[in-house]
């Protein structure tokens, strides 16, 4: 029996990670550029943006980012005066973290840009198709998570 090949181009984990990677790649480009943020302090304003205060923990949590990278992510924000830690009342090791007015200003400009694209990178699909690829990525993502 022949051994087994891996056409990378047909491998899916492959696949996925190309298309993160350059969709990444493009926001991240543009999100520097217009507004000064890497990608990992964009989506801890994006979290925050959504609502309550959170604390770092959390944040780790709803991004999927590591402790070391919401950690720095969340300093320079903080040095640029977008976010503000207030102490956790009843940990005192632990900050709620949250937009300043500042933060929220940006947040808001930053918004419309960050839906064009997704409008843009969308106009590529259809609704059904988009419905079924967060249906797929969903699956994928839990199957990674249970994988083990």
């Amino acid at each position: 029996m022949p051994p087994k090949t891996l056409n990378l181009d047909q491998f899916l984990p492959y696949r996925l990670s190309i298309a993160s990677n350059s969709l990444s790649s493009r926001i991240a480009a543009e999100y520097q550029s217009r507004f000064g943020l890497k990608i990992p302090e964009w989506r801890l304003m994006a979290v925050l943006g959504e609502g309550r205060p959170k604390t770092q923990r959390e944040l780790v949590a709803a991004t999927r980012m590591d402790k070391v990278t919401v950690n720095r992510a969340a300093k320079a924000l903080a040095d640029r005066n977008l976010i503000a830690r207030q102490a956790h009342e009843a940990d005192g090791r632990s900050h709620h973290l949250e937009l300043t007015e500042t933060g929220r200003s940006l947040y808001d400009a930053i918004v419309p840009a960050a839906l064009a694209t997704e409008a843009r990178l969308e106009s590529h699909i259809s609704a059904a198709e988009r419905a079924t690829l967060m249906t797929i990525l969903a699956k994928l993502t839990a199957a990674a998570e249970d994988y083990g």
